[in-house]
């Protein structure tokens, strides 16, 4: 493992341990590298909006948390500027999303991610963009 991966690691783990609101999701980490994450969760009966699918709001936390991990993971404090969301297919109760955020851009002042979210059936449920802006301020160390 790099030592940049390593740092990624300790910032998310970090970032993870005083995020209440992904907690309170059921949010598990898969894989941390720098510029990257990949993350899950499980749909419960309280994320279900009167439609009785998930509500859009869920699916858009996950990512958005995606978004978090993997912008701030260099351990420059980074918040997110403009974001948008398509949602492709329902969500379920039972369902288990994961979100993969990738870098397209790493800029000095603002980066730039793709984030896929997939249910258990790798059926793309949401495609969401991200983009950041970095503060100069660590969260670590």
């Amino acid at each position: 493992m790099s030592e940049q991966d390593k740092l990624a690691g300790n910032v998310v783990d970090h970032m993870m341990s005083h995020d209440r609101f992904s907690q309170w999701l059921g949010i598990q980490l898969l894989e941390i590298q720098e510029g990257y994450s990949k993350i899950k969760m499980t749909i419960r009966e309280e994320m279900v909006n009167g439609f009785g699918i998930a509500h859009g709001g869920v699916a858009f936390s996950l990512a958005d948390s995606a978004l978090a991990f993997a912008c701030n993971n260099r351990n420059n404090l980074s918040v997110a500027l403009d974001v948008t969301i398509t949602f492709t297919k329902a969500v379920n109760v039972g369902d288990i999303l994961t979100a993969e955020a990738k870098e397209i851009h790493n800029g000095k002042s603002t980066g730039v991610y793709l984030i896929s979210v997939h249910n258990q059936k790798n059926e793309q449920v949401a495609l969401f963009k991200g983009t950041c802006f970095r503060t100069a301020k660590k969260l670590i160390g």
